[in-house]
């Protein structure tokens, strides 16, 4: 693929401290045309940069609120505050001692045992844009998109990959099974996709396979995966070799586009032969009782989808609680939050972590909850509105995890009294993403060549070790 100019690239917000970039001229040349690079990298040595990942996990559950929820409202109420910073809800007590969160997650306050509540995540970006991509890679957006001029890169291959994506370029699977699904919608707000969905750099081949339908809908029916009637699986082997010997023939004439198409029917051919997948989409499958106990809402039926896909054995799903900005409370947070929110969130959760635990299935899935970033601690409106909100926040937010081997019931770091920085260790976007990789086994020493030919640890944080140990930072 082209490479950039070094006038697309933004230094200023690329983490240049990063192993990954702790390399000399002539390692990235040996390394250059690799892809994966193994433990033969000099900046990979020692025994963390060794080691293989815990393999807690054989999937994971990304469970995104785009927009950013407010962690003064969820997961990080502040009730001794003023109220211009409390805002008008209460704190509730939780399962786990001396912990309290919003009034509006009670289901969530009883099972609090099961979940983590991890406070002081923080980066710098308090643009949805930038944010989103550091959320869902944990790397900073290499190339800018603050001015209108820039708007139009934000579907770059420049990108760095997604979870599901890397994941997919170091353990690539071969059975039908696709290594991440998304649904039910892409963050798309007018003609913008918001960055850090997809494989970036690394091609569409290793791209998520992305479910655009609203789950509860009683039509809800995801057609790719069901061939026309006249077609028998002999039928889709044999077009597949025709196709195989048509692109054959026109080789030389493949351009960008074309190849990436290429790539794309070959995950197709790959998802029709899996019966298990279309078996996993078929919600209606599921007994009304538990379709109910979910709740018969966007959030609740896609968390039940997303049970059904870790339960076919996809190792990363990420299910969106809306659309881009459905938690982007700027005006009328407790309303929306209140009414809207919060009570569905919490229904669904609470089903997906019962259901879980009855199919034996906690143990081996990691979850998390979280969005780009939180809110301002303190209240305001907005020129021309007269219901307040908070703003964006990415200097201090909350995130929820469970299953997998993380201990439930417990609070990891501490935030000021305003829930405005943290007060005790701060984690990011790229220990997330550290972790992620650690629960589900993947080496230490995975690495990825970016569109300039440096290699770049997929493994770029820390473990978020607390979640483990219950002993906090």
């Amino acid at each position: 693929m082209p490479m950039p100019s070094a006038l697309q690239l933004n230094p200023a917000r690329v983490d240049w401290s990063t192993p990954g970039y702790l390399v000399d001229r002539r390692t990235a040349l040996q390394v250059g045309a690799a892809g994966v690079v193994g433990t033969t990298l000099p900046f990979a040595a020692g025994p963390a940069a060794a080691a293989t990942g815990s393999g807690r996990a054989k999937s994971v559950l990304l469970v995104v609120c785009s927009g950013g929820p407010s962690q003064l409202e969820v997961w990080d109420p502040k009730p001794s505050a003023p109220v211009e910073v409390r805002g008008d809800f209460s704190a509730i007590s939780t399962a786990a001692s001396g912990v309290m969160i919003g009034e509006h997650m009670p289901r969530l306050a009883q099972q609090l045992g099961r979940w983590s509540i991890l406070r002081t995540l923080k980066h710098v970006e308090g643009n949805h844009l930038l944010a989103m991509h550091v959320a869902l890679t944990g790397r900073p957006t290499p190339i800018p998109r603050s001015t209108a001029s820039d708007l139009d890169r934000v579907e770059s291959r420049h990108d760095f990959p997604n979870f599901a994506a890397a994941l997919d370029f170091v353990r690539p699977r071969t059975d039908g099974i696709p290594t991440g699904v998304t649904l039910p919608n892409y963050f798309i707000e007018g003609p913008l996709t918001w960055p850090g969905q997809h494989a970036g750099f690394l091609g569409a081949r290793h791209d998520p396979w992305q479910i655009n339908q609203d789950p509860n809908d009683p039509k809800f029916k995801v057609d790719v995966l069901n061939l026309p009637a006249d077609v028998a699986a002999p039928r889709l082997v044999s077009r597949r070799s025709l196709l195989e010997s048509v692109n054959h023939s026109a080789a030389g004439l493949a351009t960008a586009r074309t190849t990436a198409l290429g790539e794309q029917y070959d995950v197709a051919f790959s998802l029709l032969s899996s019966d298990r997948v279309a078996k996993a989409f078929d919600i209606q499958q599921e007994s009304p009782e538990t379709r109910d106990r979910y709740g018969r809402h966007k959030f609740g039926q896609s968390l039940l989808l997303a049970r059904r896909l870790v339960e076919a054995g996809v190792p990363l799903v990420q299910a969106a609680m809306g659309i881009v900005q459905t938690w982007d409370t700027h005006v009328d947070n407790w309303g929306r939050l209140k009414s809207n929110l919060l009570p569905p969130l919490d229904q669904g959760l609470a089903a997906l972590m019962d259901d879980l635990t009855e199919r034996g299935l906690l143990d081996e899935t990691l979850v998390i909850v979280m969005g780009e970033f939180g809110r301002t601690p303190k209240v305001s409106t907005l020129p021309g509105q007269t219901v307040p909100g908070r703003d964006h926040w990415p200097y201090a937010y909350s995130a929820l995890f469970a299953g997998a081997g993380v201990r439930g019931g417990q609070v990891i770091g501490q935030t000021d009294a305003s829930a405005a920085y943290p007060v005790s260790r701060a984690w990011s976007p790229a220990d997330v993403c550290t972790t992620i990789f650690d629960a589900l086994g993947v080496s230490h020493d995975a690495a990825i060549m970016d569109p300039l030919g440096r290699p770049n640890h997929l493994l770029n944080g820390e473990v978020i070790e607390p979640l483990y140990s219950g002993r906090n930072a």
